[in-house]
C-alpha cells in the first residue's frame, strides 16, 4: 500500500481568487481602451490578477523552463523516428544551448532547468543537479509490461512535487513545462486514450519528429495494446502511471498538482504535458484553474486532452518539437497580457458619468419654463 494519499490534493488546492479576478473585470472595464479590444490578452490579464492575488496585476518577472526527461521502453517498437534510449543525448544538446528551447530561453532570457527521471544513459555523463532526482534507468515497455513499480511510480510523483516546491520556494512566478523523451507521446497517447474513453486510432499522431505511416500503424498498435492494460486501473491514477506511464510522466503529474497547491501557474507545452495534466484533473478537479495550455502542436492526443479540460490554446503555430519550445513562445503572450492589465491608464472620472445638473439648477430650469408656458397661454388668450 502506498503511503501517498492522492485525495489530499482535491482539498489543498483552491481555485484562483475569484472575488480577485472580478475586480480585474472592473479595472479593465475603466481602462481607455474598450473591454474586448485585446481579444484574449484581455482574459488572460484577468487570470493573472486572480492567480496572482494582485490588482493590477504583477508582472512575470522569474519564469522559468522546466523540463523533465526519460526513456521509455516502448521506443523499442520503433513507434518513434528517434532511437530508443537517444533523449539522454537531447539532453546534452538542451544543456549545451543547440536546441529551440535553448536558442528561444536565451532570447527571451529565461533559465532553463532539466529534471532526469529516467534517462536511459550513465549518470556520470550528465551534471549532478540534473541526475539527483532519477528513478531508474529507463521506464518499462507498455504494452507487455509496468513502466514502474509501484515504489518507483511513487518515488517519481514525490520528486516532481519536491521540484515544484523548489521552485515555487525560490521566486518563480510562472512555468513553462515541458519533456525530453523518446516514446512519450505513445505513453501521452495511452493516457489520453483511457481517460477519455477513445480508441488508440483516435490519438496516434506522428510524434515530434514525424513518423512515417509504418511506424504510425505499430505506434498505434503499441497504444491499443497498452491501453488493455490501462483500463484495469482507471481508477487508481497512481497505479495508471505506474502501469502505462513513465517517471518523468509521474513526476510531471506530481508537479503539476504541487504546482497548483502553491499557486503557481503553469504554461503546458505539447501532448506529453496535457496527457499528466489530465491524469491531475482526475485526480483535483480544481488543478486544472492554475494551467495555460500554450500552443496547439497538432497531435490528436493533445486536443483531446486540452478540450476535456477546457482548456484553449493561446497559440497555432504548428510547432511539434517538444522540449518546452512551442511553451515558451506562448510566454510573450503571457507577459504582454499582464503589462496591459497594469500599464493602461483608466479613463477620466467625469467621463464616465453623464453631467447631472444640482438642485439649484433644475429648479431655475423649472421656473424658466413654467414662465415660458404662462407667456405662451396669454397670447393665446388676447388672440
Amino acid at each position: 500500500m502506498s503511503s501517498l494519499n492522492l485525495d489530499d490534493f482535491t482539498d489543498l488546492i483552491e481555485r484562483p481568487d475569484g472575488g480577485i479576478r472580478r475586480d480585474a473585470e472592473a479595472r479593465r472595464e475603466r481602462q481607455v481602451v474598450p473591454p474586448g479590444s485585446l481579444g484574449r490578452l484581455d482574459e488572460l490579464g484577468e487570470w493573472l490578477a486572480a492567480a496572482r492575488s494582485a490588482v493590477p496585476v504583477r508582472p512575470v518577472e522569474r519564469p522559468r523552463v522546466v523540463l523533465f526527461a526519460g526513456d521509455h521502453g516502448i521506443a523499442e517498437l520503433g513507434v518513434s523516428a528517434r532511437p530508443a534510449g537517444g533523449a539522454g543525448e537531447l539532453v546534452r544538446e538542451v544543456l549545451a544551448g543547440g536546441r529551440p528551447v535553448s536558442v528561444l530561453a536565451r532570447r527571451l532570457g529565461v533559465p532553463v532547468r532539466v529534471v532526469d527521471m529516467a534517462l536511459d544513459c550513465d549518470p556520470d555523463s550528465l551534471p549532478g543537479d540534473v541526475v539527483r532526482h532519477r528513478v531508474r534507468r529507463g521506464s518499462g515497455r507498455i504494452d507487455i509490461e509496468d513502466a514502474l513499480t509501484a515504489e518507483e511510480a511513487e518515488a517519481a510523483f514525490r520528486a516532481g512535487v519536491a521540484v515544484a516546491d523548489e521552485e515555487a520556494d525560490s521566486g518563480t512566478d510562472l512555468v513553462v513545462l515541458g519533456d525530453v523523451s523518446v516514446g512519450g507521446t505513445t505513453v501521452a497517447g495511452v493516457l489520453v486514450a483511457a481517460l477519455c474513453g477513445v480508441d488508440a486510432s483516435v490519438v496516434t499522431g506522428r510524434g515530434g519528429l514525424a513518423i512515417d505511416d509504418l511506424a504510425w500503424m505499430r505506434k498505434c498498435a503499441a497504444i491499443r495494446d497498452a491501453l488493455r492494460r490501462a483500463r484495469p486501473v482507471l481508477g487508481d491514477q497512481l497505479r495508471l502511471l505506474a502501469a502505462v506511464g513513465g517517471a518523468d510522466v509521474a513526476a510531471m503529474t506530481g508537479f503539476l498538482l504541487q504546482s497548483a497547491v502553491r499557486k503557481l501557474p503553469v504554461v503546458l507545452d505539447g501532448v506529453v504535458t496535457a496527457a499528466c495534466a489530465l491524469v491531475g484533473q482526475r485526480i483535483a478537479f480544481r488543478a486544472p484553474d492554475w494551467w495555460l495550455a500554450a500552443h496547439d502542436s497538432g497531435e490528436p492526443g493533445q486536443a483531446k486532452a486540452l478540450d476535456r479540460m477546457a482548456l484553449e490554446p493561446l497559440l497555432s503555430h504548428g510547432v511539434t518539437v517538444g522540449e518546452g519550445a512551442g511553451g515558451l513562445l506562448a510566454l510573450p503572450l503571457v507577459q504582454a497580457a499582464a503589462a496591459l492589465a497594469a500599464e493602461l491608464p483608466e479613463k477620466p472620472k467625469d467621463s464616465e458619468e453623464p453631467a447631472v445638473p444640482d438642485a439649484s439648477e433644475a429648479s431655475e430650469a423649472e421656473s424658466e419654463s413654467e414662465a415660458s408656458e404662462s407667456e405662451a397661454s396669454e397670447a393665446s388668450a388676447k388672440q
